[in-house]
């Protein structure tokens, strides 16, 4: 499936064409999600139908098929992070999302000696396993595991690294799966994770609001509610993570129709999961969508733009040689020496 143009805006721009998209004798773990005797239980809130999501990541794995420029940019992103850090990490749990991406570009950075790949549907990890015989890294031993990124099933303690490229942010408690997935860490373990924005989408949502307003009286969720990049530095907080780090990058895809684009969206897995979403979209009002998406953003040569935003988000577990900050009061030069110092150098 050909998805048209792909553009990263910022900080570099890119001109790319974005492609669009079976068991080998591995065993493949299943963990329940279900409430067990660790006392974790859901958020009372549930924002989305974690169950419908399963079923759209079963979907994306039956439709997987090359390569995806948007996907590969935003992992490969991610990845370089670990070339930065002048360790190495033997274990390394890669949770959901764009997972396939994240292991064929890896190619030894970090140097990972084991890796997890987790997701919550059993037909994407099976997906997952038949690719690993087109891979060329056989330095990396790679286990494969049906999990919950909510109820992680993975020993406290027992990692080096855990990355999430474009899986989180279906979570209902954000802030609680962090905390599983930093808990999981061993002391001066890295957490590297890579979201969708609030920005995302915009202008389909824009087209969505207008089309609704004009055809059905008011407005009904149709796309999913995302984090501000403000935000992310408190999640990283609030988790317990140390040495927060977060970035943002600004990816344009360019379509040939708003229809190519909800395609593109189905083989990622990311279309509307939301609980309180309605079920039913009338055939003329997603054709007026597209209509009025195509009006209103629509470039000269026919296609039309979506904008995704993408927040990545750096954290470290506590450990004793990290910097930290000196305790309040513990300083023994004031400011008005400073100022004093250098004022008088400025004046001479």
């Amino acid at each position: 499936m050909a998805m048209g143009r792909f553009i990263r805006e910022w900080p570099r721009s890119l001109n790319l064409k974005c492609d669009g998209r079976h068991l080998t004798p591995l065993s493949i773990h299943y963990f329940s999600t279900e409430i067990g005797g660790d006392g974790i239980d859901t958020p009372r809130v549930k924002i989305f139908d974690r169950d419908l999501k399963r079923k759209h990541r079963d979907r994306a794995a039956w439709l997987m098929g090359g390569s995806d420029q948007l996907l590969d940019s935003v992992a490969d992103n991610l990845l370089d992070r670990l070339q930065d850090c002048k360790r190495n990490f033997a274990t390394a749990l890669s949770l959901g999302g764009s997972g396939e991406a994240v292991r064929r570009l890896l190619r030894g950075r970090g140097g990972i000696e084991k890796l997890i790949m987790m997701d919550m549907s059993y037909d994407m990890v099976k997906r997952l396993k038949e690719l690993e015989k087109n891979l060329t890294d056989a330095t990396c031993e790679t286990l494969y595991l049906v999990g919950d990124e909510e109820f992680l099933p993975i020993k406290e303690n027992s990692l080096e690294l855990v990355i999430s490229c474009l899986g989180l942010h279906w979570t209902n408690d954000l802030p609680g799966a962090m905390i599983q997935c930093r808990l999981a860490l061993k002391p001066d373990g890295l957490f590297l994770a890579a979201i969708l924005g609030g920005d995302t989408l915009k202008e389909l949502r824009i087209a969505c609001t207008v089309t609704q307003m004009e055809r059905e009286g008011g407005i009904s969720p149709r796309i999913s509610p995302l984090a501000q990049v403000r935000d992310a530095g408190n999640l990283l907080t609030r988790a317990g993570f140390a040495l927060p780090g977060v970035d943002v990058d600004q990816y344009t895809v360019r379509y040939k129709s708003a229809m190519e684009l909800v395609e593109h969206l189905r083989s990622m897995g990311e279309t509307n999961a939301l609980f309180h979403r309605n079920p039913i979209l009338k055939r003329d009002t997603a054709l007026a969508t597209a209509a009025i998406y195509q009006s209103m953003f629509g470039a000269e040569d026919g296609t039309v733009p979506a904008t995704f935003q993408v927040i990545y988000m750096t954290g470290w577990k506590e450990h004793p040689s990290q910097q930290k900050a000196k305790r309040r009061g513990s300083a023994t030069v004031s400011f008005e020496d400073i100022q004093k110092q250098f004022g008088s150098s400025n004046n001479q």
